[in-house]
């Protein structure tokens, strides 16, 4: 363990043990770095990691204050599911459709929204890279870089790779309209219609509407809150349903957060390997960890060249952009096909404003900021959970990202609170909108993505209060 590491340890066990409590200051650096005879560098890597924990905060001009609340948390759930595990057709599209056009306009509180708030990102100055970019573009660079896309964003994507010790040359990425189109175009590579799909479950709904519109059927595998997909509930439907694709994400999962350890991802790589089963890996927010380093992708363990990886800037630097992008392995030139008879090419513009910015520099430092928004605003929804929502009320403790997802007490209706939500100004996700088999009836999952403020605070005290007169009707 690094020095700053064990700093920041023994400041967090002070935390979390009553001894300094919310709203205290923290010493100086200064202070720190003289009373426990270590460089101000060191203190500054603890006083970050710190942050990025969500347990302190800096305030301009003042230092660093405790931001954690309490060590009381609300249980987490237990996801469980039948054990007959079936192949079956898709039908959420409509429910899908439903819920997210509630969360399009601004007078709606939206907890219920898929996007973080479009002010965490540095639009601004993405524009002015823009701006000043397109003035130099070669024209012929629209032609030269259709498919698969722009050669210095690829270089930039691959360079990131590489710091993270993850080889991946330039030519295999295939520069896409955000990553729901990778996905897409890596789900049609290796699918046909009629065939099964693994997914988890709960699941993304774009996976599950993609599996709808292309004639394909779900195979829904149980997902842990903390450690992701089953392996060995995997292991049956692999034998059981022989799927042509499964469509997982490894890295803080949509809807629950889980984040996979190294190893289960390892063993989920060679598993699929010895059924020689593709893995599509949607991996959109593995950016967006709280810890001290960033969590491979199932990618890195790959040696078949059968994970086909997909992310996108969307979530985490340049939402409206839609630039994504796949690492197809074996289906790279498939993938990149089905790009050319789509959509052609993605904004040529947007490439290389990207691509400017990430070579300048500076996209570390909105990623620090980022992360240590999303996890402070993280801590104050979880707590305003346990406060204003009932016994019985379960949340995820995500490590990354920027959504809850909560069990509910037994025998409150999901998409019945959606809708006394809406009529109050307040958007959620109900839970059956995660699967095909419309399961999860009690679940809801909300966005922490926006600043916490008065308006927010109000909408989950309101929620609380919504679930506690459903609990008391129920028991009626």
């Amino acid at each position: 363990m690094k020095l700053y590491e064990a700093l920041a340890d023994e400041i967090a066990q002070s935390i979390r043990a009553g001894v300094m409590k919310f709203g205290d200051r923290l010493p100086s650096v200064r202070k720190a770095s003289q009373s426990r005879g270590v460089s101000p560098a060191t203190v500054f890597e603890a006083y970050y990691l710190l942050e990025a924990r969500g347990l302190i905060r800096a305030r301009e001009r003042s230092g660093y204050y405790v931001t954690a609340r309490s060590a009381v948390l609300p249980p987490e759930p237990d996801i469980a599911m039948p054990s007959d595990q079936q192949s079956k057709p898709v039908d959420v599209s409509e429910l899908v459709f439903a819920v997210l056009e509630s969360t399009r306009t601004r007078d709606v509180v939206p907890l219920g929204s898929a996007f973080p708030s479009p002010l965490l990102f540095p639009l601004p100055k993405l524009a002015r890279v823009m701006a000043s970019s397109v003035q130099g573009m070669d024209p012929w660079s629209t032609v030269d870089d259709m498919t698969p896309g722009n050669a210095g964003l690829r270089r930039q994507i691959a360079l990131r790779y590489l710091a993270d010790g993850i080889q991946v040359h330039p030519d295999e990425i295939v520069i896409t309209n955000g990553a729901l189109e990778a996905l897409n175009l890596c789900l049609m590579a290796a699918t046909r219609p009629g065939d099964a799909v693994v997914i988890e479950s709960p699941a993304f709904y774009g996976a599950l509407q993609a599996l709808e519109r292309v004639g394909l059927r779900a195979v829904e595998v149980p997902t842990h809150p903390r450690d992701g997909v089953d392996l060995a509930a995997l292991e049956q439907a692999l034998i059981k349903h022989q799927p042509k694709a499964c469509w997982l994400m490894t890295n803080f999962q949509h809807p629950l957060g889980s984040l996979m350890p190294d190893q289960n991802k390892r063993d989920l790589v060679a598993l699929l390997a010895r059924h020689d089963v593709p893995l599509i890996e949607d991996d959109v927010y593995g950016e967006l960890y709280f810890g001290n380093k960033r969590p491979v992708p199932a990618k890195a363990f790959d040696a078949n060249g059968l994970v086909m990886h997909c992310s996108s800037f969307s979530k985490c630097l340049a939402p409206g952009y839609r630039v994504g992008w796949a690492i197809a392995g074996r289906y790279t030139r498939a993938v990149a096909r089905l790009k050319l008879t789509t959509t052609l090419s993605t904004s040529a513009p947007a490439q290389l404003a990207l691509a400017d910015y990430l070579a300048k520099g500076g996209y570390e430092r909105h990623l620090r900021q980022l992360r240590q928004a999303l996890s402070v605003q993280q801590g104050e929804f979880i707590q305003a959970v346990l406060r204003h929502f009932p016994p019985g009320t379960r949340a995820t403790r995500p490590e990354g990202g920027y959504f809850l997802w909560l069990e509910l007490p037994e025998g409150v209706d999901a998409l019945q609170l959606h809708r006394q939500a809406l009529a109050l100004g307040i958007s959620i996700a109900p839970g059956p909108m995660f699967s095909a088999r419309r399961a999860f009836a009690n679940c809801i999952r909300l966005n922490y993505g926006h600043p916490w403020d008065a308006r927010i605070a109000a909408a989950v005290e309101t929620l609380g209060k919504l679930v506690s007169a459903a609990q008391e009707a129920g028991r009626v």
